[in-house]
Formats: C-alpha cells, structure tokens, sequence
C-alpha cells in the first residue's frame, strides 16, 4: 500500500497538532474555522485511540461532584447542551439514567437527591427534563430486574449518548479538512523540530508511504492523549512525567433477562465504585473499570480479572440477568490520558485538561479531556495559538456551527423525508441516518449509481456496500479497519464485523481498484486488529 503526500506538506503552517483523537479533531476544526492554517497528524487513523474506548456517554459528570469539581461539572453540563441541540443532534441523543438506591450502599438516598438537585442547578436552561426520585414500585416498573431486596427507591435523570464516538471525531477532522485543514493520518512523528529553544515543526514517516517528512510550524500542539510522553521523549521538552493514564475496560453483551429499558448508574457490591449499565447499538455496554496502566499503549486489552468483576457486579445488580463469561461478545479497553499523580485512589484523579507549556516555546501538550468538553477545549486551545502567534483574537463560532451530518434547518423533518423517498429496506435507511446523519443523501446517491451497491455487507447492522467506497472516497479511510470500525461502524457489531469484512475488501476490489494481494492483506490485518476484542477459546470454554 502506497500513497502521495502532497508536496505542499512541507510548506509554513500556524499550527502542527499531533493526535487526531477527539480533542485533536476539535483543536483542528476549531483553528480551520478562524482562518489558522494547520496541519493534523496521526500514527493511526482518526479516533482509533482512546475516544473509540471510552463508554460513549455526553454527561455532566454526576460523580465529578463527590470531588467538589463543581466546574468541570457547570462546563460539561453546557457542552452537553450544546452537542445535542445544536453541534451534533444526529451523534448525539437524550439517555435516560436510573440510579438505582440502597440503604446499605455507599450513597444513599439522601446523598443521591442532593447530587440530582445540583446536577439541575448547574444546567440552567437545558433541553433535558428534570431529575425525578421514584419509589421502590416506580423503579422496578422502570428496571423490573434490580434487585429488589433493600431497594429504596432509584433517581431518574437524563444525560445523552454518543453511539458512534468515533463518527464524532471523523465529522470534526471532514469539516476542518473541508475549512483548508491538511489531515493526515498514519503519520507517525519521529522527531520535534527545535532551533534556538523554539519549536520549528515536526519530522513525519509517512507509514502507508514509506517516506520521511519534515513539516513546520511556529506551534506544536502535543494531543497524543496516553501517548503524550513518548511524542516529547528525546527532546528538551521532556521533563516531568505528563500522563499517569489509567485503564478502562468495557464488556458488550446481548439483550438479557432483566435488562432495563434506560441505562443505570449502579455501584459495585466490591468496591462502591459507580460503573454503567448501557443500552447500546441492540446490544448492552457494561463498564467501566478504572486502574492504573503501565503496559503497552497500542493493544490494550481487557484482563480476565476485569471481565470477571464486570460481570459479577452486573449479576449483583440484576440477579434475573445470569450473565457468564460465554456471553460476553466482546471486551475493549482504553487508556485515560489523565494527569499523572504518583499515589492515590485511581477513581480520585481529576477528569480536567490541562494545556501545559514546555520549555520550548510554540510547544504545548493537552493533558487530560473528556468527550464531552471536547468543544470547549478546542476552543481555549486556539485562543491560545493565536495569542501565541501575535495574531488579533478571533471569536470561536464552533459552539453555533453544526457538524457536517447535522447540517439542516429542521433535521427531524430532513429525517423523516429521508425515511419515506429513500428505495432501501427501512432497516438501511435507518442505519444510514444514525451514522451519517444529513449526509445519509450522499450515500444514498452513491448507492443509487449501482446496484451491487445497494446490497447488504451485513445483515445484523444493514449496512450497505455504497458505505465501503463512500468511507475511502469521501472520509479519509485508507484501511478496512478504519472503514468497518471508524465509518460504517459496521465493526461494532457482535460479530466485530467479521461478517463484512470479505464483502468490504471485494468491494474494493471492484471500485477502489484493488488487487488480490492487497485484498488479502487487508483482511488479514483487519482479522488481526479485532483479536484484540475477543476472549480467547480456553476461557469461553470453561463456562460453556
């Protein structure tokens, strides 16, 4: 595999930001928007870090206020409001959350309403309703498989999800490409340009391509998330440790007995640590834990010991749900790019960014960052390279400036035209509106252009082939795994997309133009990536 990089990737940037995770998507979007020229870099593909690993939830934060974060809090709150009406409606959707109370826990029923009521204060003038605290009857008419036993009562309130994270990161990375952004992914910087204690840019392999390149720039912005330290490794901007990242790890299941209609916010028997019991995607996402990391940030994987405690907690809080280590579909695991803080409780590590200056001028690392408040870090980000670089403040439009999919008037009623003109079976036309939203029309169109293109790639989703040659043509895929896992979002099936893939890579072969070799390769690379998310047989089997 092979591509060119442009010669003007070598010419005088405003800005170099390194990570196309959430954070780095926003930095970028936000700088295109005020007339900054900036180059965006990736060793991997857009989102594929931790935003793909996160548990996919818009919140303010609830827990956030047992640690006086009362901030935090108030700015994600306001981001969440700003996600769902007005930046990202087609991403972005209300999620009910029930709170299930127990005399004996933790938190009590007191302890709870007093957090409900502040979670309302500090969201004045939100789309979402109020909280409500229901009685025992009230809750298992809500969740009838809780455990009924000392059930108090449970706290209704509603927060939002993001089904598709990674589709929140591409949008941002396609609009700021579209605003004069250079995005580049699977570039792999080797080396920070420094002259004279000043940053002059960055040293990039191309690894699809094979070749070295050099590009500058007056500011670097470090957004590697867990792997800000090995960008600065090797340069006079290395000092303290930045990242004390710790580990979250997920399980999805299917629909089981018991499973509530909205998602809870339960505490674990073990520990009294809160974890989230999801609806999500047809299916149930369960997490997540919380502990430190020091191992190998490319292939994080979740322990058996993780899983374990997942699922027995799961269990605890629904008896009627039976869950064994046989049904887990799945597994993922990420890496919180939080501050590093040498001892403690990993749970009491503050979820804040920090922006931290080096001792190289022009040389800024993110710290920390939520998926929430990816908006407003952005924000405070470009206030910053345009006061670095001299140039005359810019307002920040981006909180008023929907993403590419939520481009409409009236997306509900867009949604529902969609809906009633599209040829598809419903199940397509539903899936192409949830994951590309407004520009489902472009899919379709392509679609439409022939008719192997309108065929199934998986009959699970209902995903369609035009969603393979529209995520190389028009959303910088360049591998299968960017394509089924970070576009079509095919790959978060249960089946992981391994139903897909040989249809996709046939696909390519017959509208990208690839051959066999490549084909092959490709498949197996992809094969190769999602072992990561599979238990392995020996320890399904001894549950069967």
């Amino acid at each position: 595999m092979s591509r060119q990089i442009p010669p003007a990737i070598s010419a005088n940037y405003d800005a170099i930001i390194i990570g196309a995770g959430i954070n780095g998507c926003g930095i970028a979007r936000d700088a295109a928007t005020r007339g900054l020229r900036v180059l965006l870099l990736d060793k991997g593909d857009i989102g594929g870090g931790t935003t793909a690993w996160s548990t996919r939830l818009i919140h303010g934060g609830l827990r956030y206020l047992e640690h006086g974060e009362l901030t935090l809090v108030r700015e994600s709150l306001r981001e969440r409001e700003t996600l769902l009406r007005r930046v990202a409606p087609h991403l972005v959707r209300p999620l009910p959350l029930l709170i299930p109370l127990y005399a004996s826990r933790r938190r009590g029923p007191l302890a709870v309403r007093a957090g409900m009521i502040a979670y309302d204060l500090l969201s004045p003038g939100k789309s979402l309703p109020r909280h409500q605290m229901l009685t025992p009857a009230g809750a298992l008419r809500r969740a009838p498989g809780l455990e009924a036993e000392g059930l108090k009562g449970a706290a209704l309130f509603f927060d939002a999800q993001a089904e598709y994270a990674e589709r929140l990161a591409v949008e941002n990375a396609l609009d700021a490409r579209a605003r004069g952004a250079t995005v580049l992914t699977y570039a792999r910087v080797e080396r920070l340009i420094v002259e004279g204690g000043a940053t002059g840019g960055v040293e990039f392999t191309d690894l699809l391509g094979g070749a070295t390149h050099a590009a500058r720039a007056r500011v670097v912005l470090n957004v590697a998330g867990p792997w800000v330290d090995r960008v600065l490794e090797g340069t006079p901007a290395a000092g303290e440790r930045l990242i004390g990242g710790t580990k979250g790890s997920h399980i999805v299941v299917r629909p089981f007995p018991g499973a509530p209609d909205a998602a809870l916010y339960v505490e674990a028997f073990e520990d009294g640590r809160p974890f989230f019991i999801v609806p999500w995607d047809e299916k149930f996402l369960i997490g997540t834990t919380d502990e430190r990391y020091a191992g190998d940030l490319d292939c994080v994987r979740a322990e058996e010991h993780e899983v374990e405690y997942l699922v027995r907690e799961t269990n605890r809080a629904i008896p009627s749900a039976g869950l064994t280590r046989a049904e887990v579909l799945y597994t993922y695991s990420g890496v919180r790019p939080l501050p590093f803080v040498a001892e403690g409780d990993a749970a009491g590590i503050t979820r804040r960014h920090f922006i931290r200056p080096s001792r190289v001028r022009g040389l800024f690392s993110i710290v920390g960052g939520k998926l929430t408040t990816y908006r407003s870090l952005a924000e405070e980000a470009v206030d910053l390279v345009l006061k670095q670089l001299g140039k005359p403040p810019a307002p920040c439009t981006t909180a008023a400036r929907p993403l590419p999919g939520a481009a409409a008037a009236d997306f509900t009623r867009l949604r529902e035209a969609f809906k009633s003109q599209s040829p598809l079976p419903p199940k397509c036309s539903e899936r192409l509106l949830k994951v590309y939203g407004t520009r489902a029309a472009e899919v379709l169109r392509l679609a439409l252009s022939d008719a192997v293109l309108r065929e199934p790639i998986s009959d699970e989703t209902g995903s369609v082939a035009a969603e393979v040659v529209f995520a190389f043509q028009s959303e910088m895929a360049e591998t299968l795994v960017d394509c089924l896992m970070r576009r079509t979002m095919t790959g978060l099936n249960s089946q992981t997309g391994l139903d897909a893939v040989e249809a996709a890579a046939r696909l390519a072969q017959k509208f990208l133009g690839w051959d066999d070799e490549r084909a092959a390769r490709e498949v197996e690379g992809y094969r190769c990536y999602v072992e990561r998310f599979h238990l392995t047989n020996e320890k399904q089997g001894s549950e069967r």
